[in-house]
């Protein structure tokens, strides 16, 4: 059977130091699956969508702004993600223009130290491939990390 997986988009913006990163705090709506958790920004690839546009619309859409620079850090493919198959392009995000919102319909958004990023409630997953995002000396990575229940349950990577 063909994977046909979910298309996404997951976009980190830096500041020009490059020492923090804009994190969305998914708490406006109680139905969301990412209740609590913090994240990147981005959505779904709309039909006849590239993926670099899906990324350019999806962060002017969640945080008001136009995109002038980015890069594609890799991709991750999330079997079981509660209960779906996705498949992520990552971006990193280092240009753009207008002036940021402070909250969207998925909750606040924020500058955060990169340094300290990773003790902030995230899913478990993200743990693995954040750290490759913002490392300048690791080439563009392609991952694999399933879901089970809400967790993960291993990682592959290759770059």
């Amino acid at each position: 059977m063909p994977y046909a997986p979910e298309l996404t988009t997951l976009g980190y913006i830096v500041d020009e130091s490059r020492t923090k990163v804009l994190l969305v705090h998914r708490i406006a709506r109680s139905d969301d699956e990412q209740l609590g958790k913090y994240n990147g920004l981005g959505g779904k690839v709309e039909r006849g969508e590239n993926v670099v546009d899906a990324m350019q619309r999806e962060i002017l859409e969640e945080a008001g702004i136009e995109v002038t620079d980015l890069e594609l850090r890799g991709t991750v493919s999330w079997p079981g993600f509660n209960g779906r198959d996705v498949f992520g392009f990552v971006f990193l995000v280092t240009g753009y223009s207008g002036e940021i919102v402070e909250s969207n319909v998925e909750g606040t958004l924020a500058w955060h130290d990169i340094a300290t990023m990773m003790e902030l409630p995230m899913w478990d997953g993200d743990r693995h491939f954040l750290p490759l995002v913002f490392d300048e000396s690791v080439p563009q990575f392609h991952g694999v990390l399933p879901y089970d229940g809400g967790s993960s349950t291993g990682w592959q990577v290759s770059w």
